[in-house]
């Protein structure tokens, strides 16, 4: 390195050229720097990519962070990966399906309701031929308990549904046909049967809401009329 006396004493021409030869040595340099990099970025598995000219300064044109590998799919295997994703998803919902049809429900609150007004009905019919005088309400006893019982299994068959081909699951419970003993409960049995009928609907229908609430009701209510009325 010259001192400044030294230098300040040199032609200009000594001094403009040593200015060239320095400047071409830096540049020599950063070539050098830059080649180094770009092999060694190459060997690492890093991609060279346009960079702006100020990080271009600061990095010498070789980025911070290295591309992630660019990978191509033909034709042949989207189509397979699709067809396989497919089939995957079917079988998924196939065995949905299954696993849900093969877990054990919990059985509806409505079929005891329905087994009790079966019963009160064929009861009801079977008292009218030893109960002439009371053959009118007995008859509409049975009409309307068994007209509860058919509301009753309408609601249990639609909550549990049907297939897409019209069966049905194999949860559903058929209904029940009650027999009856010879010779029948007197009135007075029926009478009291009729009364539990009526508090059972009564204290299910609170548990319950919508239209079965209101259907439980309206069963409740039919029941105290047939108890302390029709056999009062």
């Amino acid at each position: 390195m010259l001192s400044t006396s030294v230098w300040s004493a040199l032609p200009e021409r000594w001094r403009v050229q040593r200015r060239r030869a320095h400047s071409c040595d830096i540049s020599i340099e950063i070539t050098a720097y830059r080649t180094a990099l770009t092999r060694r970025a190459r060997s690492t598995g890093w991609h060279h990519v346009p960079v702006p000219r100020s990080q271009s300064r600061q990095t010498g044109g070789v980025p911070l962070t290295p591309d992630p590998p660019v990978r191509t799919v033909d034709r042949r295997a989207v189509l397979r990966l699709a067809g396989g994703g497919a089939f995957a998803f079917a079988a998924i919902g196939t065995l949905t399906a299954c696993a849900k049809d093969d877990t054990p429900a919990p059985p509806d609150p409505l079929l005891a309701q329905e087994l009790s007004a079966r019963t009160d009905a064929a009861v009801a019919t079977a008292a009218i031929a030893v109960n002439p005088t009371l053959a009118g309400a007995l008859q509409t006893i049975a009409t309307q308990r068994g007209a509860h019982a058919d509301a009753l299994r309408t609601e249990i068959d639609r909550a549990i549904g049907v297939y897409g081909d019209g069966t049905t699951p194999s949860r559903r419970v058929a209904p029940v046909t009650p027999t009856v003993a010879v010779p029948p409960p007197p009135v007075n049995q029926l009478r009291t049967n009729l009364t539990q009928a009526q508090r059972a609907a009564a204290d299910l229908s609170v548990t319950l809401t919508g239209y079965r609430a209101g259907l439980l009701g309206s069963i409740s209510a039919s029941c105290a009329t047939h108890a302390g009325v029709l056999l009062a």
